[in-house]
């Protein structure tokens, strides 16, 4: 087979020879003529991504009607409607309508990740056809075509070079590495990195400087691009815990209400005699006292909050319902690059004059000093060598967007520009005194770049700098102390010994060098004879937060992995330094020699994995959900976008990240800083505390609800509260205070609690036992007060008061009346739920002035319902005396006085959360 086509297997084209490389895709140098591309566009197919038909608008809108709570919305709006409250109606149908609009807003935004990467594709191609230069639609190319590429060109296609003249790709939004990567002919071991493979260009990304002529091995969906499409496509979409459990509860709530609902119709149809009309009504308040018609407003505002909240950290959240995921995080697998370091380079050891200096300093910021034994160095000690730096650089200084002014340039160039600055030297003050008249540029090839310098004398002089290797061996001279002298060979192995010990601290080294009174141009032959001015060595250091972060996350309980493509020995030196295990490192390599079982064994050991690439990802990530963690991952190239959307919280970068990994990303840091991980996860953890106190405190609400009723019907008292009451309960008395609760600050001890397991939802053990003993004391305490207010009794058929104390009420007792008090009741009885439920968080009642409001507000409007004409028509309610507040007074502290009982005894049988 030919033309890369080999069954299943892909071909390693960048570890083939050149030769072998055009045979097998039956082309030359010269490329392949017209007719032949045609044959072949229509065995390959064109030149683009892929894309299957994506979910309609109108499907994406009706999946959002399969939730079984939203379909108890619906019957409830319904039943409504049907027995003449049109405006209970129209409220809950409002809700019905803002949840499915929001959900679909959601999901349409989230189908859109794949389409992006389709948009990326580039547009037109120079290749070479019938052996001339032809401009033609990059979608029409095939294996096979040579084409050519330069400066600013986005790679029209993945391809093997075949010459370049000082190639230089920038391939962050494939691998997120910000470094621009030197490339060149040549051949590359098989299992070498994607971001290592420096004979091949992947499509996509783009020239940043110098030209090359490049085959074309892959196309469309098999470029190293639509391999990430189809990876993106086939990502497990996957539902929320706090989704299924809301989609579970929904449908518990169902069938409890059928099931009351048919008890209480057997009851009162065959065996009783109640009036059909009756055992109607009873069963319509029994559903809508059922159903937490609030709770998806309150769930939706209080994520929404949260996100805001979170936003105001600088972790924009993508999917609401991710935000409860973030309590229940465990393992956060984080890049290295940009996320847990400043994405700075910064000079951090000097060599010269026979000794090492220190820089202080971090990033491009531009305060620091030179340092020899902990002391300033004097005034011009090192000039030479920070002026070489400064005029062999193509920094430049620019200003942003928002005017403020920042560096234009390569990091490694702009890390020996700042110091420069830091040596007392104005670059641009420099550079005006030194004009550049010549240079050799560098290349992969050369490994050294050297520029010619106009002196202020009127004289020329060249600098170099390069890899140390390079640049030692052109030199035959060397300063110290101001003094040149020749270079010997004890000299050239304590140079390049300290070139290695500053490489095993993880440090990029460059070496430094001149040579004075040259002409006026240079070329390659004119590199030679250079006097040796010294070595700097610099790092990205980790981000000064970033310790701080990662303790606190140990101390949470959360494992913290670094997954970066850079080498072994870099990733130990900032694993150490930001507090991570350094002492079991897994490279790429070593993790393609593990099978799953092997790396399912040792993965839970491993706090760094090194030379990794984007693939590796998906499978660290799969290897620890499948021990049954739950993962937080972060990416920023394209191709992290596949292990992102599998991830249980996707996080992308918002500064270098990419349009793509955004889109599948569930949450984006818009400063790219791990440090805002941790407050991510603070933030989830607090909003789902308070998910659980409000829903906790609705549930039990309801509970209080369909308990009396189900009792009172039980009892023969018919129906002790109507349907239009609870709905203003559950809707406004109960929903007003459950909104303001998601604004609760956070308990005290939030992150240092272990994460909540997985498989943990938002109602435990305790909740239910709370939600069922909160219900059965308000039924102890306000049937009897509606008994009392209904029949004169205290018991139905069983007068204790009366034949006790002689007692008789002072008013005309009546149906309506009873109701009256319960209904009321309920809403007195809000505010010890309220702080029952918050007690054991920490939080009094006046932490949250938010709350103390609402409830002002929800007794208020209660009040307007008592005491207003309209209000007592369209609740069917009477005005109550003193006598019936005392009644309801009376009623509440006994239930104040059952519920601080419960705490207690639930406080020694169950978990505090």
């Amino acid at each position: 087979m030919t033309e890369g086509e080999t069954g299943s297997e892909r071909v390693p084209w960048h570890s083939l020879e050149l030769t072998d490389t055009l045979d097998r895709l039956e082309t030359t140098e010269e490329g392949i003529g017209t007719e032949e591309a045609k044959q072949r566009l229509e065995r390959h197919g064109r030149n683009e991504i892929e894309v299957e038909e994506g979910v309609s608008p109108l499907r994406i809108l009706l999946e959002q009607y399969t939730s079984a709570l939203i379909w108890i919305l619906i019957v409830a709006a319904a039943v409504m409607a049907a027995v003449g409250h049109t405006l209970d109606a129209a409220v809950i149908a409002a809700i019905v309508i803002f949840i499915t609009l929001f959900g679909f807003a959601q999901d349409y935004r989230a189908e859109r990740s794949i389409a992006a990467l389709k948009e990326m594709s580039t547009k037109e191609a120079t290749a070479y056809r019938d052996g001339e230069r032809t401009i033609v639609d990059a979608r029409n190319l095939v294996p096979g075509d040579v084409v050519r590429i330069q400066s600013g060109d986005a790679v029209p296609a993945d391809g093997r070079i075949i010459a370049e003249a000082n190639l230089s790709v920038d391939e962050a939004a494939l691998t997120g590495e910000s470094v621009t990567v030197s490339k060149e002919p040549g051949v590359v071991d098989e299992d070498t990195a994607v971001a290592e493979r420096t004979n091949y260009v992947y499509k996509d990304t783009v020239v940043k400087r110098g030209t090359a002529r490049v085959v074309v091995t892959e196309t469309g969906d098999e470029t190293e691009i639509g391999r990430i499409a189809t990876a993106l496509g086939e990502a497990r979409e996957r539902d929320t815990p706090f989704q299924t459990e809301m989609d579970r509860l929904g449908k518990l709530i169902a069938a409890g209400v059928i099931a009351v609902v048919s008890i209480i119709a057997i009851t009162e149809l065959v065996i009783g005699d109640t009036e059909p009309l009756t055992v109607f009504l009873t069963a319509v308040g029994v559903a809508v006292s059922a159903v937490p018609e609030g709770l998806p407003a309150v769930v939706t505002l209080s994520l929404a909050l949260g996100a805001r909240r979170m936003a105001e950290k600088n972790a924009l959240v993508r999917r609401l319902p991710i935000v409860e995921s973030l309590g229940s995080v465990d393992v956060i697998c984080t890049d290295k690059t940009g996320t847990l370091t400043e994405e700075e380079m910064t000079v951090r050891r000097v060599y010269a004059n026979d000794r090492s200096y220190t820089v202080t300093g971090s990033g491009y910021d531009l305060d620091g000093e030179i340092l020899y034994d902990d002391e300033p160095i004097e005034e011009g000690e090192l000039d030479d060598l920070f002026r070489c730096g400064v005029l062999c650089n193509d920094t430049e200084r620019g200003r942003k967007e928002d005017g403020e002014e920042t560096f234009l340039g390569d990091p490694t160039e702009i890390g020996l520009y700042v110091a420069g600055q830091k040596a007392g030297f104005g670059p641009l003050e420099l550079k005006d005194s030194y004009p550049r008249v010549d240079e050799v540029d560098f290349t992969s090839d050369r490994k050294r770049m050297t520029t010619l310098h106009r002196t202020p004398d009127d004289g020329y002089v060249a600098y170099m700098k390069g890899a140390p290797e390079t640049v030692v061996e052109r030199c035959s001279r060397l300063q110290a102390d101001g003094e040149v002298r020749e270079m010997s060979e004890e000299d050239r192995e304590q140079i390049l010994e300290r070139n290695e010990e500053y490489a095993e601290d993880a440090l990029r080294v460059l070496a430094f060098a001149y040579l004075p009174d040259v002409p006026e141009s240079i070329d390659e032959e004119d590199e030679d004879d250079m006097v040796f001015l010294g070595l700097q060595g610099m790092i990205d250091p980790p981000r000064p937060e970033v310790p701080g972060a990662i303790e606190a996350c140990l101390a949470a309980g959360i494992k913290v992995v670094m997954i970066t493509g850079d080498n072994a020995v870099t990733a130990k030196a900032i694993g150490r330094q930001i507090g991570l295990r350094a002492d079991n490192v897994v490279t790429g390599s070593e993790l393609d020699s593990m099978s799953d079982e092997e790396l399912y064994d040792v993965v839970e050991d491993v706090d760094i994995f090194a030379r990794n690439a984007p693939e590796h990802k998906t499978r660290i990530l799969q290897t620890l959900q499948d021990r049954g963690h739950t993962v937080a991952m972060t990416g920023d190239g394209v191709n992290d976008a596949p292990a992102v959307k599998n991830a249980d919280v996707g996080v992308a970068m918002g500064v270098r990240g990419t349009d793509v990994t955004e889109q599948a990303s569930d949450i984006v840091l818009l400063d790219d800083n791990f440090a805002t991980i941790r407050e991510a996860v603070h933030g989830g953890r607090r909003i789902f505390d308070n998910v659980r106190k409000f829903v906790n405190y609705l549930l039990s609400g309801n509970g209080g609800e369909v308990t009396m009723i189900f009792t009172g019907s039980m009892a023969g008292l018919g129906l002790v509260i109507t349907p239009v009451q609870i709905l203003w309960i559950n809707v406004v008395t109960d929903g007003i205070p459950a909104l303001t609760m998601g604004v609760d600050p956070a308990a005290d001890d939030i992150m240092e609690r272990e994460p909540r397991p997985k498989e943990e939802g938002v109602i435990t053990k305790r909740i239910a036992v709370s939600v069922v003993g909160i219900a059965a004391f308000m039924t102890v305490c306000l049937l009897p007060l509606f008994s009392l207010n209904y029949t004169g009794e205290l018991l139905p058929g069983y007068d204790l008061l009366g034949r006790t104390i002689g007692y008789t009420p002072s008013y005309e007792p009546g149906r309506e009346l009873a109701q009256t008090v319960v209904f009321t009741g309920f809403v007195a009885m809000e505010i010890v739920r309220i702080q029952a439920i918050r007690f054991r968080y920490g939080l009094g009642f006046l932490s949250n002035l938010w709350l103390v409001l609402a409830v002002a507000v929800a007794v208020t409007l209660q009040l307007l319902v008592l005491y207003t004409p309209m209000g007592q028509l369209l609740f069917s309610v009477e005005p109550l005396g003193v006598v019936h507040w005392l009644q309801i007074a009376a009623a509440t502290a006994a239930f104040a006085v059952l519920m601080a009982a419960f705490v207690v005894v639930q406080d020694r049988y169950f978990e505090r959360y």
